[in-house]
């Protein structure tokens, strides 16, 4: 065990002292739990994910890249719920008494939770091999909760943003251009575009294990899907760094960690999803449509099926 030489209460007196107060707070850290005012009428939601060494990010990451990511791993799910996020726990297990990387944990940590409008309200510290879990409460009108249930045949599959930049970064490395990097390492949850979309999609979900991955999350019972590889929208930084098929068929079609989302949509009317497009402050592509097959077709610009796709993340797959 390290030799602590500011303690734990110590550690945890620097994060109080760097969270702001909140008139939703009635008790936040320093006591044995935080006790929140939840906004009249709304339905709260609650999600948790914990990052860890060596699968998540690596030692030599810059510590406020890992506090990034810690809370936009976390967003990225209530994105999903069309909710608001509103309050965080946070628990660290830290392998030393390392003062300097906790604050420049907190820089990005905190950083992003002033962005988004979460506060901080407790969580917990302890020594071992490090370790991060956040949890993270958010806000939605009981009737307004988006879900991964009520897909239907015909509806058309929409991406925010662009694929494959965080996995391609992850393969290539040292070689790796910053702009990809920058995806790996800080990427932003669709915040605006979740609740935009949660008005009218039947399902959304956030991309996070790879578009087939979560797709396949999406369908239940007899439904499949169409994709068109093709349509699979790529970064500038993507297409110089790798070109295709391989960018379409192994980084845009089963890599990870890009925290997208995926909405199921009713077929819209022409320039109906450029408006959505607008109002959720992120592009959309149409990539696919959902049917009735029980499968998931990927089909190219000609209309041939391919096969041999990355399937993506699986944390217990061999």
């Amino acid at each position: 065990m390290p030799n602590w030489a500011v303690g734990e209460f110590d550690l945890i007196e620097r994060i109080r002292r760097r969270v702001g107060a909140s008139d939703s707070v009635v008790l936040g850290i320093g006591d044995d739990a935080a006790v929140i005012i939840p906004s009249p009428g709304m339905a709260l939601v609650a999600t948790t994910d914990a990052l860890v060494l060596d699968r998540h990010f690596t030692a030599d990451w810059p510590p406020a890249d890992i506090g990034h990511l810690a809370l936009h791993a976390n967003l990225s799910d209530i994105a999903a719920m069309g909710a608001t996020p509103r309050w965080a726990l946070l628990a660290l297990t830290l392998p030393a008494d390392d003062p300097d990387w906790l604050e420049g944990f907190l820089d990005g940590f905190l950083g992003a939770a002033e962005q988004t409008g979460v506060v901080l309200v407790g969580g917990n510290i302890s020594s071992g091999p490090l370790n991060i879990a956040v949890e993270l409460l958010g806000e939605v009108a009981p009737d307004r909760v988006a879900t991964r249930r009520g897909v239907k045949p015909g509806d058309q599959l929409v991406v925010t943003g662009t694929l494959g930049d965080a996995a391609a970064a992850l393969a290539l490395g040292s070689e790796a251009p910053e702009t990809l990097v920058e995806r790996l390492h800080r990427p932003e949850a669709r915040m605006q575009a979740g609740r935009v979309l949660a008005e009218s999609a039947h399902a959304l979900i956030d991309i996070s294990d790879g578009l087939l991955a979560d797709l396949g999350h999406l369908l239940h019972d007899h439904l499949g899907a169409e994709v068109r590889i093709d349509e699979l929208p790529a970064s500038a930084a993507l297409q110089t760094a790798i070109s295709d098929p391989t960018r379409r068929r192994h980084f845009q079609a089963g890599g990870g960690n890009d925290y997208e989302l995926l909405a199921a949509l009713p077929p819209l009317p022409d320039g109906e999803l450029e408006q959505l497009a607008r109002a959720a402050g992120v592009t959309l592509t149409v990539i696919g449509r959902v049917d009735e097959s029980g499968q998931v077709r990927c089909l190219d610009a000609q209309g041939n099926e391919l096969a041999d796709l990355a399937p993506g993340w699986d944390h217990f797959s061999p």
